[in-house]
């Protein structure tokens, strides 16, 4: 099972030979590359060969690059991350309104109930108004319970003045955060044999990782809580690395201790099952470790 993910920060060439992942520093290491989940270049000061590409695709490693400014910029994806992919996104295309629709109704559900959960262990009395909104969902989020829990729930944890659209280090932990997070997602969406472009609840014909958004919301309070008791100062190399070792947080899902690296995988594979069987009872969401 790959399970790490593995950060080049500075100047390297990397290349590949007998399944390693060989990293030239003015040392040189070796991976094997059945260990790798993630791959993150973050310096641009990297090179890689074109054999060392097509081996982490057909192996459906993540490789994420940053720009100039060590933020993740994009990604490489696969054309083919199933041998039925043709059949599974025929498939995904023909999902019903109402069936994206229930199921996106229990993600939004328990992204709130995950955020009161976090406030109630803060000892935050804001936890019991999430509580309702959770209890006051509609088909769809209807009435926008999501939105109105976002607002509470950063107030409670950053203050009255916190703005998410706000230049500073807290929100570029958690943007960070999140990118990591949208890309684990879009990495089993597409090892599944689905595409990232269509989604259950985001739309925007602007955002190839439609899908991809929709999954993540159910962790999105993990970043957040990381982000709280870092209370960054800065936003550099440490801090990230802070956010990227999130991925080996351990947490409690289908009643066994997973990395949250693959605990994302069963989450994933559990809403394509619900989806095609239409059965929501089927979806798998985490429990923090106790």
């Amino acid at each position: 099972m790959s399970w790490r993910t593995v950060v080049i920060s500075r100047s390297a060439k990397l290349d590949y030979k007998l399944d390693y992942l060989v990293v030239r520093q003015e040392e040189i290491r070796k991976i094997h590359l059945s260990e790798i989940s993630i791959l993150l270049i973050e310096s641009t000061q990297v090179s890689l060969t074109a054999v060392l590409l097509n081996e982490l695709m057909k192996r459906k490693i993540k490789v994420i690059f940053c720009d100039e400014k060590r933020n993740p910029s994009s990604e490489l994806i696969p054309y083919y991350g199933s041998h039925d992919t043709s059949a599974k996104v025929r498939r995904q295309a023909e999902w019903s309104k109402e069936v994206k629709t229930m199921v996106w109704t229990e993600i939004v559900a328990e992204k709130i109930r995950k955020q009161a959960d976090f406030l109630k262990r803060l000892g935050q009395p804001e936890s019991s108004l999430l509580y309702q909104y959770v209890d006051q969902i509609q088909p769809g989020d209807a009435t926008n319970r999501e939105g109105h829990a976002a607002k509470v729930y950063f107030n409670a944890l950053f203050g009255m003045s916190f703005s998410r659209a706000a230049d500073n280090p807290c929100n570029a932990a958690l943007n960070y955060g999140y990118g990591i997070l949208l890309s684990a997602c879009n990495r089993e969406i597409v090892s599944s044999g689905y595409i990232t472009q269509l989604g259950l609840f985001h739309d925007n014909m602007f955002n190839a990782f439609n899908f991809g958004s929709d999954l993540m919301e159910p962790f999105r309070s993990l970043v957040d809580e990381q982000v709280y008791w870092m209370q960054p100062e800065v936003f550099e190399h440490d801090e990230k690395m802070q956010m990227v070792a999130l991925l080996n947080k351990e947490v409690i899902i289908d009643g066994k201790r997973n990395y949250l690296n693959n605990a994302i995988k069963i989450f994933c594979r559990s809403v394509f099952d619900a989806i095609n069987e239409q059965d929501i009872s089927l979806i798998r969401f985490y429990k923090n470790e106790l």
